[in-house]
């Protein structure tokens, strides 16, 4: 083992080799299999300098008796160092320039990625991207040119040939990647200055990107072989079919490879932060306000909505970039949701900041039940992934309870309606509703209607109390919808029936789990008080109205 570095005397040709091909140190260290993580994170100029030696490069020294004893143990690249810090003469002149030269060579494989995007200065840059964010760990991954990879098989190939004089076999799987061998350096430098851990699986990623235009033809050859290249992934897998011959079959990509000129360009640095996910019931008190923003043919119809009213805090509180809301189902715009509320569930897209205490949740609800009278949201609480597909499961299994006040043309009495409270699982089809069509696919939907309750009003209204199954149209089976729901309420009373009111009682899906309501919040109504659900309606509300006006 030579110095610091894990390397043996048969490695030695393959380091000379590698250095004259324009390899740079670490890439050196790859193509020797070097594991030892704490061999690349060396600074790089001494790295360089330890290898040159390692390969008994020598230097042209300066001339005189005493300066070629004194430098004769000297490791190459320091004898350059004492030269120019000598300096004054033509040689000193030309042995700097030769250094600069030296120092100015870009990786004929990597592309100087390895070189000079693993130092203290850019793991700063990288810092700089993250202060935005709260988080304990974090994972790197790197995005790299694809001709990276073809430059590597291709200098793979020239070195196997001098290995196979000496007699040595070596595998281009054993070869240390140049992502690992980037990924074991840079997690190194960036967990130092932030004091986390850098890991192979972690909630927060930050993505360094990096191109080379200069090299971008190299990867042409590989459309004769009919090869799609559709990312870094998918590249490497694609790559193997090819022969190494066939990497060196054109004139244009011998190997090695030609050394570039220009460095690799840094792309982006992009974090990313996995979703979080908020999950509770929503009570929706307003008959002017729709559950997601109402836009048509893109003008604006209502001020807000049901998710705009939960997301805004939501949003600011998590620092998140966007979000998806979805629940259990959907009231329409003139439909209140009472009861124990509707669930719901908003993803948080890119949060920076994603550790909540409950008592700091509970703080974020109280917002949301300030923010406007028109709703009111319980159970607010964080959930995983997996916890929010349990909303969906079984959706059309649930059950539901309504409550409509119904206006019928025909006058009616109290004992008229009270056939209605002895019908059990009435089975309906309903084709897609008319006001549904432009939406939702053209189907016939079988429903059931568990339970009715009349209740008798006047001589044209009664309220009708209903259990159905997850789905079911409730206006249609009232009014109709023009015969495409059958039976209907039109039917089943012989006379034309319609819809004035509608509310939502109960949505029967067990998540997700109550919260238990602080003492100052216990004894408090869901419902304010103005829009109480014992209200008797008002003469707007019972007015008659024809077939299908409020659709």
């Amino acid at each position: 083992i030579h110095g610091m570095l894990p390397l043996k005397e048969k490695d030695r040709p393959i380091v000379r080799a590698l250095l004259d091909a324009g390899c740079c140190a670490r890439c050196i260290l790859r193509f020797c299999c070097v594991s030892l993580q704490s061999a690349y994170r060396q600074n790089y100029e001494d790295l360089t300098c330890e290898l040159q030696s390692f390969a008994d490069t020598r230097e042209t020294s300066i001339s005189g008796d005493s300066a070629e004893k004194e430098q004769q143990d000297v490791p190459p690249c320091k004898k350059i160092r004492l030269d120019i810090e000598k300096g004054g003469d033509e040689d000193g002149k030309d042995v700097k320039e030769s250094a600069e030269k030296t120092e100015s060579n870009i990786c004929v494989v990597c592309l100087g990625v390895l070189q000079h995007f693993c130092d203290k200065d850019f793991a700063k840059k990288v810092l700089r991207e993250l202060f935005s964010y709260e988080f304990h760990s974090l994972v790197l991954s790197v995005s790299l040119p694809a001709q990276l990879s073809v430059r590597e098989v291709r200098h793979f190939s020239s070195s196997s040939l001098l290995l196979r004089e000496k007699t040595m076999c070596l595998g281009k799987d054993d070869v240390i990647q140049v992502k690992e061998a980037y990924k074991w350096i840079l997690h190194s430098l960036v967990s130092q200055e932030l004091g986390v851990p850098a890991l192979a699986k972690s909630l927060f990623e930050v993505s360094v990107g990096f191109k080379h235009p200069e090299t971008d033809g190299d990867c042409h050859f590989l459309c004769i072989h009919g090869l799609c290249l559709q990312g870094a992934v998918d590249f490497g897998a694609s790559l193997s079919t090819i022969t190494l011959t066939q990497c060196g079959s054109n004139r244009k990509f011998s190997c090695p490879p030609k050394r570039p000129t220009t460095l690799c360009a840094l792309q982006e640095i992009q974090c990313l932060h996995v979703p979080v996910f908020v999950a509770g019931r929503y009570n929706k008190f307003s008959r002017t306000l729709p559950q997601t923003p109402w836009v048509i043919d893109g003008e604006r119809r209502m001020e807000s909505s049901v998710e705009e009213l939960i997301t805004a805090p939501l949003l600011s509180a998590f620092q998140a970039e966007g979000f998806n809301f979805s629940s259990s189902g959907r009231e329409d715009v003139d439909v209140r949701t009472l009861g124990n509320g509707r669930p719901f569930a908003v993803e948080l897209l890119n949060p920076h900041k994603a550790q909540f205490s409950t008592e700091e949740v509970h703080q974020l609800q109280e917002t949301i039940n300030k923010s406007s009278s028109k709703i009111r949201v319980r159970d607010l609480q964080i959930v995983t992934r997996e916890a929010v597909g349990h909303m969906k499961e079984g959706e059309e299994e649930k059950t539901k309870s309504y409550c409509a006040l119904i206006w019928t043309q025909r006058p009616i009495e109290e004992n008229d309606i009270e056939f209605l409270n002895d019908i059990k699982d009435l089975n309906i089809a309903q084709k897609t509703p008319l006001r549904v069509l432009h939406r939702r696919p053209l189907a016939v939907r079988q429903r059931v209607i568990h339970t009715m309750s009349a209740q008798y009003r006047d001589s044209h209204h009664f309220c009708l109390q209903l259990r159905t199954q997850a789905g079911t149209y409730i206006k249609e089976f009232v009014h109709g919808d023009f015969g495409r729901t059958r039976p209907n309420l039109c039917d089943l009373m012989k006379t034309e029936t319609d819809i004035l009111e509608l509310d939502v009682e109960s949505v029967d899906v067990d998540w997700p789990p109550v919260i238990p309501e602080p003492e100052s919040q216990k004894g408090r109504s869901s419902l304010p008080e103005h829009q109480h659900k014992d209200t008797p309606p008002s003469q707007e509300d019972i007015q008659c109205h024809p077939l299908g006006s409020l659709f």
